[in-house]
């Protein structure tokens, strides 16, 4: 009986360092194995896609010839001050948020009566609070927001007035008084909105992209009578409206040029050439043509008011 629990101690004594041999031999390997990565938390490289607290905007129009756009971030009032607070008083301030707002003209522009050229600049405003506020266009469009900003590398910087205005929670930038030859790029936040009137040079514009035209097809008389009557409904150049409008009917009598050069006449309060051209016109009008019958009743009154004042 002894001597089977000797042996089987001895046994189990041994089975048990063959378990303990093979356990450390395990470990060992595992320890020399490389850790598998978490499987908690954010993976690496991977970012989740959360809405933004200024989110990202752009508005464009197109002035005359001349495209403006502006990008910006629209942070939001979220309950806060916002002029003298939020945005300090006499600090430049990156009119938006995150990193610079951008301007860009795709051709130049006059602000304040100074030449800007085309291309795109950096738009800051410094506020103020007994005078008006200030628009500053800076050529360096890379910083993050204000930071970095240096007043040497101001294009211009010129007086731009604020008005109070119904509470609009995020900021917006917006067009209003758009007409051929300017706009007024506006700034609305809070309770107020700051309004930048400018210019852009369209006629010279208008006028050269005509003679391109006219010089690749100089016997084109609808050409000619278009390039006429954007001068007339302008004013300009009337000399310059008198030939070009003379060659289209010299090339081909018809409706529109006899009637732009009525018009044209009657500018020129030569009334009773131009009763000639009107009542020309409306001769060569075909009554069943819609455009035509459609522009009639204009004509006819045109053409009385012309009377009474050459007679």
């Amino acid at each position: 009986m002894l001597i089977a629990r000797s042996l089987a101690f001895r046994l189990g004594f041994i089975v048990a360092l063959a378990g303990g041999g093979l356990t450390a031999q395990a470990q060992q390997t595992d320890a020399a194995a490389p850790l598998p990565p978490p499987t908690t938390g954010v993976p690496t490289g991977i970012e989740l896609l959360l809405p933004q607290a200024s989110p990202h905007a752009v508005v464009a129009q197109t002035v005359g010839l001349t495209d403006v756009t502006v990008e910006y971030h629209s942070p939001s009032v979220r309950g806060r001050g916002v002029w003298g607070g939020l945005v300090p008083y006499d600090e430049i301030w990156r009119a938006g948020a995150n990193e610079n707002t951008l301007i860009r003209f795709s051709t130049p522009i006059v602000l304040r009566g100074q030449a800007v050229p085309a291309g795109q600049y950096s738009f800051y405003v410094l506020p103020h609070q007994d005078r008006d506020w200030e628009v500053v266009l800076n050529r360096v469009t890379t910083h993050w927001g204000t930071d970095g900003y240096n007043a040497q590398d101001d294009v211009i910087r010129v007086p731009a007035q604020t008005e109070p205005a119904q509470f609009q929670e995020s900021l917006l930038y917006w067009f209003s008084n758009v007409r051929p030859n300017g706009a007024h790029l506006n700034l609305t936040w809070e309770k107020r909105t700051l309004v930048l009137p400018f210019e852009v040079e369209v006629h010279q514009q208008v006028l050269s992209s005509i003679e391109r035209a006219l010089n690749q097809q100089p016997r084109d008389w609808h050409l000619l009578a278009q390039a006429a009557d954007y001068l007339v409904q302008n004013n300009l150049q009337p000399e310059r409206a008198l030939n070009w409008i003379n060659e289209s009917i010299r090339l081909q009598n018809e409706v529109s040029n006899n009637w732009i050069k009525a018009r044209l006449l009657a500018q020129q309060q030569d009334f009773g050439t131009a009763i000639v051209y009107a009542r020309k016109a409306i001769k060569l009008g075909d009554k069943d043509d819609e455009t035509f019958r459609s522009q009639l009743p204009n004509m006819r009154l045109s053409l009385t008011e012309w009377q009474a004042r050459a007679y």
